[in-house]
């Protein structure tokens, strides 16, 4: 007897998807039977490179979630396609570094449009065709509890989303919908290159500080983060809903 796999057959949605945990989690979502991700992005580069290496089950969208045309946009070609979703996977974001006494209003309205104002309509955009008793997972962090300097936007941000796990989670109750966020801690992606602009001397001192700070000394990869979102997304989380799993190494626990 061939056993089915936990997204067999199902239509899931993965904003931010085109580099870092979006992609892993993309592509573990095909590899566990979803018979369609759509995926989307900001870059046309890497959303190309994305379907190269994600395959025929990933349909790539040109998307900001900040810009609620492109998220309508996108419900509509979902739609087109005669397709419903099983699990919205919320993960577009960004994060910049911003100097307290010294930021610009041009860069709270990035890091807020795209990390709370996008995800918010995002999410409710592709209510309406979220299947009752489907799953929401979001992207938190654990900098939301931890203060870092010189990133109080971004902390800010993601303290948001935390909010936003809970509160849907009661609003969507009469649906049976189930909303969680998945928290990572220090994790090796391109954004820190692209976003936080680090070098290669400051990733290894973060690394550095990493294996010091945290119990399993190092950074995480990408797929570690996918398997928690693949976990909540899951029927194996079917009495799990309002909470933040914190995917850290225990950097934030201790």
């Amino acid at each position: 007897m061939i056993m089915s796999k936990p997204f067999q057959d199902q239509v899931v949605v993965v904003t931010g998807g085109s580099t870092g945990i979006g992609l892993a989690s993309a592509e573990a979502f095909l590899k566990q039977g979803a018979k369609r991700v759509y995926v989307t992005g900001r870059s046309e580069a890497s959303l190309a490179k994305a379907k190269a290496h994600l395959g025929d089950g990933a349909v790539t969208v040109a998307s900001d979630v900040s810009r609620l045309e492109d998220v309508a946009k996108l419900r509509e070609l979902i739609e087109a396609r005669g397709d419903r979703l099983d699990v919205i996977f919320a993960n577009a974001g960004i994060a910049e570094n911003n100097v307290f006494g010294k930021t610009k209003e041009t860069e709270f309205d990035s890091i807020f449009g795209i990390n709370v104002k996008g995800l918010f309509f995002s999410v409710q955009e592709l209510l309406p065709i979220l299947k009752d008793h489907g799953a929401v997972v979001l992207t938190a962090s654990i900098v939301a509890n931890k203060g870092l300097a010189n990133l109080s936007l971004y902390n800010a941000s993601k303290a948001a989303v935390r909010s936003f796990a809970r509160s849907w989670a009661n609003d969507l109750r009469g649906r049976g919908i189930r909303v969680n966020a998945v928290s990572p801690g220090a994790t090796r992606t391109p954004i820190m290159e692209n976003g936080l602009k680090m070098n290669a001397e400051q990733i290894e001192q973060m690394q550095g500080w990493v294996k010091e700070a945290a119990p399993l000394g190092r950074m995480a990869t990408p797929d570690e983060i996918a398997a928690a979102v693949l976990f909540l997304a899951s029927k194996e989380a079917s009495y799990i809903t309002g909470v933040e799993l914190s995917v850290d190494g225990g950097l934030a626990q201790i």
